[in-house]
C-alpha cells in the first residue's frame, strides 16, 4: 500500500519542532516495515497475485472485528445511505489497489527489487499529474521534479534493456503499479473526508481481496500448497507493510509534517535494496544507480514543491 505518499499540506505549519522520541521510533519501525515488503515478495515461493490476495484478505480479517464494533455506525451509514457516496469511493479505491498489487508485485518477482521499488516510488509524480488534470497545476518546482523523476525512470529502465526483456517488462509493470497507486490515493482522499481509517481500509482491502481472488482463479494462480517459509513471508507482509508500517506512519502524522513523512517513505527504496542485497543476494546493477538516484531526487522535489504550494494557498474562510 502506498497511499501515504500523498502529500497533505493542511497541517504543515503545525509541526515545526523536532518530533518526540516516540515519533522518531515509530518512523524507524515504519520505514523498516515497508522496506521489507519487496524482499519478502521476491522471497516467497508463491505467485505474486496469490501473495497480493492473501495480503489483503488477511488484513481484512484482522480489521473486521474493529469495523463491525467500534466503527459499526459508519458501516451502517454506508449500507443505509448517508455515507453511500463515500462507500462507493472506498470500493473504487479497492479496485485501483487491486490494479496496483497486480502490477507492482509481479514486477518485484520478475525484476530487481531495487528498480521495482524505486519506480513504484514515482507515485507522487503521477499524483501531481492527476492534480494537474483536475485543474490544480503543480508549481514550477513540481514540474521540475516531475521532469527529473521521468528522466531518472527512463535512465533506470533503459539500463535494463541490455539485461533482458523480462527486466524491461518488470520496469513497465512497476510504473503501471505507481500509476494505479496514485489513482488509489486520489480516490481514498475522497473517501476519507467522512470515514475513519479503519472503515476505509476495511472496505478497500476487502474489495481488493475479492477482485484478486477472481483474478487468481482465472489465471490459475495457486492459492495454497505453499511451504512454511512462504506462509511466514506472507504473514510478515500482513503484519509489517500492510498493518504495522502504515499504522506507524499514520501515528507519526499527528506529530510531524506530512512532507517529512513523505520524504522518509522514500527511504523504503534504499532500505529494500539493502535488504534484498543482504538477504537475497540481489546486488543493484551499477548502470541503473544514477537513474534511480535522479528519480528519487525528482520525487523529493515534487513532494517539497507540493508542500510549498499548499502553504502559499490562502486558508479557507
Amino acid at each position: 500500500m502506498r497511499s501515504l505518499r500523498q502529500v497533505g499540506t493542511a497541517s504543515e505549519g503545525r509541526h515545526t519542532a523536532l518530533p518526540p522520541p516516540g515519533t522518531v521510533l515509530a518512523l524507524v519501525v515504519a520505514v523498516l516495515a515497508v522496506s521489507s515488503s519487496a524482499p519478502l515478495i521476491a522471497f516467497a515461493a508463491a505467485p505474486a497475485l496469490a501473495i497480493a490476495f492473501w495480503r489483503n484478505a488477511l488484513a481484512t480479517a484482522v480489521l473486521t472485528p474493529v469495523a463491525l464494533t467500534s466503527r459499526r455506525a459508519e458501516v451502517t451509514g454506508i449500507i443505509r445511505g448517508p455515507l453511500r457516496r463515500e462507500g462507493i469511493f472506498c470500493v473504487l479505491a479497492g479496485i485501483a489497489l487491486a490494479a496496483h498489487f497486480s502490477t507492482w508485485m509481479p514486477a518485484v518477482q520478475l525484476g530487481s527489487v531495487a528498480t521495482a521499488t524505486a519506480l513504484v516510488a514515482t507515485q507522487p509524480v503521477w499524483q501531481g499529474l492527476i492534480a494537474a488534470a483536475q485543474g490544480r497545476r503543480p508549481s514550477a518546482a513540481g514540474w521540475l521534479g516531475i521532469g527529473l523523476a521521468v528522466a531518472g525512470a527512463a535512465w533506470a529502465t533503459g539500463a535494463d534493456i541490455g539485461v533482458s526483456g523480462q527486466a524491461v517488462l518488470a520496469d513497465v509493470l512497476a510504473l503501471l503499479g505507481a500509476m494505479a497507486a496514485a489513482v488509489y490515493t486520489a480516490l481514498g482522499e475522497r473517501a476519507r473526508i467522512s470515514l475513519s481509517t479503519t472503515t476505509y481500509t476495511w472496505i478497500c482491502y476487502g474489495t481488493c481481496a475479492a477482485i484478486l481472488v477472481v483474478v487468481c482463479l482465472i489465471s490459475g494462480s495457486s492459492l495454497s500448497g505453499y511451504d512454511a517459509q512462504t506462509w511466514a513471508a506472507i504473514l510478515a507482509l500482513v503484519v509489517g507493510a500492510q498493518l504495522l508500517g502504515h499504522s506507524m506512519f499514520n501515528y507519526a502524522l499527528q506529530h510531524t509534517s506530512a512532507t517529512a513523512v513523505s520524504v522518509l517513505i522514500l527511504l523504503e527504496v534504499p532500505g529494500a535494496a539493502l535488504i534484498a542485497w543482504w538477504w537475497l543476494g540481489q546486488e543493484p546493477r551499477q548502470s541503473s544507480l544514477p537513474g534511480l538516484a535522479l528519480l528519487l531526487a525528482g520525487v523529493a522535489v515534487v513532494i517539497f514543491g507540493a508542500a510549498r504550494a499548499g502553504r502559499s494557498e490562502p486558508a479557507p474562510s
